[in-house]
């Protein structure tokens, strides 16, 4: 089991083992200990801490959240990291982001649409730590492609690709190569993994830029 980043334990709750961070409760979470459960079947990313995947995150970095919706993610994230900006293309969602931002002043909520990293050029600095990713759309290596500007020189990608947006007919497996061949471009991939029995059909992706 690889290192959680600072500022995430567990703790034992109803006698299992769950992921926590410290922060106000976003989604209706458990607390305990004055820390919230950080609720895996409902991220990605905390999925693929739970799997036990090298995530390269040690607490404190800095961060450009792709597809933040409502915060379920990008807050746990925010309470242990660096600056955070937390893009979002959705308006009605942003509105929520901006609440959770309230207690969380390194959480910088973004109204625009990945795909189109131009839109937060001007606000997102650059030489970040990393990206962590996870939109519904189409051409999901193409956006991290896309955003690898942000990112220092040895930053990481931490990716979840969701194989029914890119093809809801096809193989996952196939999907998920395709994926990879496309990432290349930008990054190394260190770590792939499947994210069942969390969510199904998606790929946890950690890559470091090229």
């Amino acid at each position: 089991m690889s290192k959680l980043p600072d500022g995430v334990d567990r703790r034992s709750i109803a006698g299992e083992e769950r992921l926590t961070t410290e922060g106000e409760p976003v989604y209706g979470e458990p607390t305990v200990d004055g820390r919230r459960v950080w609720d895996a079947g409902r991220s990605k990313l905390g999925a693929m801490l739970e799997l036990g995947m090298d995530t390269h995150l040690a607490g404190g970095e800095s961060i450009l959240y792709l597809g933040a919706a409502s915060g379920t993610t990008v807050s746990h994230v925010a309470d242990f990291s660096g600056p955070t900006y937390a893009v979002e293309f959705a308006p009605r969602p942003v509105r929520d982001l901006v609440d959770v931002a309230e207690s969380r002043p390194n959480l910088f909520p973004l109204l625009a649409d990945a795909r189109k990293p131009s839109e937060y050029a001007g606000v997102v600095e650059s030489g970040l730590d990393s990206i962590v990713q996870d939109v519904a759309t189409r051409g999901q290596a193409d956006v991290a492609n896309r955003n690898a500007q942000f990112l220092a020189a040895d930053g990481i990608l931490l990716a979840a690709i969701k194989a029914r947006s890119e093809n809801v007919v096809a193989d996952p497996d196939e999907v998920f190569e395709d994926v990879r061949e496309t990432l290349s471009e930008s990054y190394e991939i260190l770590e792939t993994e499947r994210l069942e029995p969390y969510h199904d059909d998606h790929l946890g992706v950690v890559a470091r830029k090229r």
